[in-house]
């Protein structure tokens, strides 16, 4: 007798849909103004509807602004644009005016919100280390894409003009954004901002950051956090033995500790790891001290998941669009970068969620296809509840049953079409533009100046 085929695992697709309404409410962007407010007043453009906007905004990812602007008409169809009693006009003049601090204080409270809620699934492989540390953390930045000169702002531009650049703190096992931070000056300098990211971490975090974050300033840094730190050793920083931990054998390669001195002026007291096979050779530089807290090779095998927030930004760049830029504003970038962060962790936390209940690595979905059939099942489940109310309106004094969606076709998606497949074939590489070399940051064009003034 054969057996009953299993029928195949089905994904709730409007789960992200449901976080994001369920922690940004109108409440919490009410508390959020009170407490940005400088001189701004609410406007018809209110803080909670330019949110709304901007969450749209990433999960439709409009052709262009004015397509979006349309949808907040009267005449829009779209339910998950709001709709606002004001003229496109309104909305960018109210972009040119409202700071960034608004929409970033947004991002904060609902990614607290989220790691309140969320515990660690990501990165099994190292749960152990996870229940030593209050967090394992990657820090590292990254520039915006280049802005097309079709915009009218930068016809008269000749250089590549840069959006700004961002600074984000990636928890690598609840895989979410803690931090992310937005500066229009595509130049900006990194450690200084990572250092100020530090403040956002529970004590206890561990960090882990490339070479450009090998100084003693940094260290520095993370003890007044009271953080330690992993990174990778650059050969601009001083390092004086004081004295040898440790020789072993590890995956056929010689491993060396030393406790060492890190610069010249109020040294610094760290841990340099080696291991070398041959001519492969990986050194890293860390504040934890303690070897049965990190030992050298859980260290070793710690550092590879900084490309984690490498993945993060590709996510957010290519399957978030934020690629585009919709407005030549370094204001209006700030609330689509931070209206992508928003997604972004609400996507991280569904994820999560659908991976564990069929029984997968959180690390098997992929976003790239996750993504897309969420925005559709989004879009299809704001129609639904639209007309719901529609029909209540059209039959008042009368109870309607709310149609109960889970399962439904347009909510869900076979497991199977979410899932990671193996790269066929080699990798390709990225295109070099020489033209990269000769860039400008939106900050510094003429007529974009006068938008960063408080």
């Amino acid at each position: 007798m054969a057996r009953p085929r299993r029928a195949p695992v089905r994904i709730d697709l409007t789960r992200p849909l449901e976080l994001l309404h369920t922690h940004i409410t109108a409440s919490l962007c009410q508390t959020v103004f009170a407490t940005v407010r400088r001189t701004e007043r609410q406007r018809r453009w209110t803080l909670e509807l330019l949110i709304q906007f901007w969450l749209a905004v990433v999960l439709r990812a409009p052709r262009a602004l004015s397509h979006a602007l349309a949808e907040t008409l009267p005449a829009g169809t779209d339910p998950l644009f709001p709709q606002v009693a004001a003229s496109p006009e309104a909305f960018f003049q109210r972009c040119r005016t409202l700071r960034p601090a608004f929409f970033r204080e947004v991002f904060a409270r609902f990614t607290a919100q989220l790691l309140a809620a969320a515990p660690a699934r990501y990165r099994a492989d190292l749960a152990a280390l996870q229940g030593r540390f209050a967090a394992l953390c990657v820090v590292d930045g990254s520039s915006l894409a280049a802005i097309a000169h079709r915009l009218k702002l930068l016809w008269a531009e000749r250089a590549v003009i840069l959006p700004g650049c961002l600074l984000a703190v990636y928890d690598v096992g609840r895989g979410l954004c803690r931090v992310l931070a937005f500066d229009p000056d595509a130049g900006a300098g990194e450690l200084p901002r990572a250092e100020a990211a530090l403040r956002a971490l529970p004590r206890e975090s561990l960090c882990v950051a490339d070479r450009l974050f090998c100084t003693a300033v940094w260290f520095r840094a993370l003890a007044a956090a009271g953080c330690w730190g992993v990174v990778r050793r650059n050969r601009s920083l001083g390092l004086t033995r004081l004295r040898r931990l440790g020789q072993t054998r590890l995956q056929g390669g010689r491993l060396e500790e030393w406790l060492v001195a890190a610069g010249a002026r109020h040294p610094v007291t760290l841990r340099y790891i080696r291991w070398h096979r041959g001519r492969t050779v990986h050194e890293l530089v860390t504040s934890v001290l303690d070897r049965e807290r990190l030992s050298a090779a859980e260290a070793l095998a710690l550092y590879p998941a900084r490309w984690t927030i490498e993945r993060m930004y590709f996510d957010l760049k290519e399957v978030l669009n934020l690629n585009r830029i919709y407005a030549a504003n370094p204001r209006a970038v700030a609330m689509q970068v931070y209206a992508a962060g928003c997604v972004y962790n609400a996507l991280r936390v569904a994820q999560a969620e659908v991976a564990a209940a069929a029984q997968v690595a959180p690390e098997a979905i992929s976003p790239a296809k996750f993504f897309p059939k969420v925005a559709a099942a989004c879009h299809a489940y704001a129609l639904v509840e639209y007309s719901f109310a529609e029909t209540q309106a059209a039959n008042p004094g009368r109870r309607l049953q709310r149609p109960d969606l889970t399962g439904h076709r347009f909510a869900t998606v076979p497991l199977a079409a979410i899932l990671v497949e193996r790269r066929k074939g080699p990798r390709r590489k990225r295109r070099f533009c020489a033209a990269r070399g000769r860039w400008k940051s939106l900050a510094h064009v003429r007529g974009a100046r006068h938008l960063l003034k408080n």
